[in-house]
């Protein structure tokens, strides 16, 4: 089984590298000509995509093939103020500069909406801005050149006193979305509402990939045991990605069988706990211990995952995290390093 890893957004070891430089509405309403302000917004996006171009090469560099790209590239993208505003269109260049360098490399790009994109909530007022939240990131994606095979990953969302009925909701309201929306979402367990037994039906149920964040399933299992996890969860989560590439296969998208097979490969999500007092926080770095031990036990049962990193140190800790798996790869066969950032385990 090839493992790739990859980190979120930001680089550590890049210095001037932001891909997420903002303005608040209150610093944007202060400027005197609406025209000109709209325009300096337009101008730190050009500069978070410059960035974001400047970080994949390093990344690449690396060989690191699996990266999240900024939800924040284009700052106020979504704000009611400044409603009619066509920021994507407008910049377009820079992301097709981005876009092109992500499918000549064969980086797998995703988004990852922020928490307040909730589509299970029973507010219209709230449940209108998300589809408005994720809209954006889809324009971003389609800007990008991206086609479906790259996804945007969200949480089912809160409870709201009855978490059976939260999830039937989120179920009619994600159906009742357009194609263009449903096929570039994948659902993630998080750390207190939803777990990975539960987020995993309502993948299934909404014909969804499901991206197992490991970290939220140690802080909120649900009863499991790890051995569930990767005996009969895992099997199951797995059939997810296959269903979505026969799909996309079927559809003509990500380039080929073979591209498909790494785009849309199974993903977990993985970090350590910051401390005893916080372990739903992320760590600087990650541990490789609990990260192996997992992999390990799914060995042999998928061709290809990737892990994306949700450390503090980004691809610092993605760097950090390849020494030590180097150095267990020393002392232990069922390790093999193809690349500074692939490793292959076999079962």
């Amino acid at each position: 089984m090839i493992v790739r890893f990859g980190f979120v957004a930001m680089s550590m070891l890049l210095e001037n590298a932001s891909p997420s430089r903002t303005m608040t509405y209150r610093n944007f309403s202060r400027l005197p000509e609406r025209d000109a302000a709209v325009r300096r917004l337009e101008r730190i996006g050009e500069e978070n995509l410059h960035n974001t171009l400047r970080v994949l090469r390093h990344a690449a560099a690396h060989d690191i093939k699996v990266y999240r790209l900024s939800s924040k590239l284009i700052p106020l993208a979504t704000h009611e103020e400044l409603a009619g505003w066509d920021p994507v269109s407008n910049i377009v260049a820079s992301f097709t500069e981005v876009g092109d360098f992500i499918r000549k490399r064969g980086i797998r790009a995703s988004f990852h909406p922020d928490h307040f994109c909730v589509l299970n909530t029973p507010r219209p007022e709230v449940l209108q801005k998300s589809v408005e939240d994720l809209e954006m990131h889809v324009r971003m994606m389609e800007a990008l050149g991206l086609d479906e095979a790259y996804k945007c990953n969200i949480h089912v969302g809160g409870a709201y006193g009855d978490k059976p009925t939260s999830g039937e909701r989120f179920l009619q309201q994600f159906g009742e979305l357009s194609d263009r929306y449903r096929h570039r979402i994948t659902l993630e367990n998080d750390d207190k509402t939803f777990t990975a037994e539960e987020t995993l039906a309502i993948a299934e149920a909404s014909g969804v990939p499901m991206v197992l964040d490991i970290h939220h399933h140690a802080v909120n299992p649900g009863g499991l045991l790890p051995e569930q996890v990767t005996g009969e969860l895992w099997p199951r989560i797995a059939a997810t990605w296959s269903a979505e590439r026969q799909r996309a296969q079927a559809a003509g998208l990500g380039g080929g069988e073979d591209n498909l097979q790494r785009l849309l490969a199974p993903k977990i999500h993985a970090s350590s706990p910051k401390s005893e007092k916080d372990p739903r926080g992320h760590a600087d770095g990650v541990e490789p211990e609990p990260l192996l031990a997992f992999l390990q036990g799914i060995a042999g049962s998928v061709p290809y995952v990737d892990v994306m990193l949700e450390a503090k140190q980004k691809d610092a800790a993605l760097v950090q995290l390849m020494e030590k798996i180097r150095s267990h790869a020393q002392s232990d066969n069922s390790l093999r390093m193809i690349d500074d950032a692939t490793v292959e385990i076999v079962d």
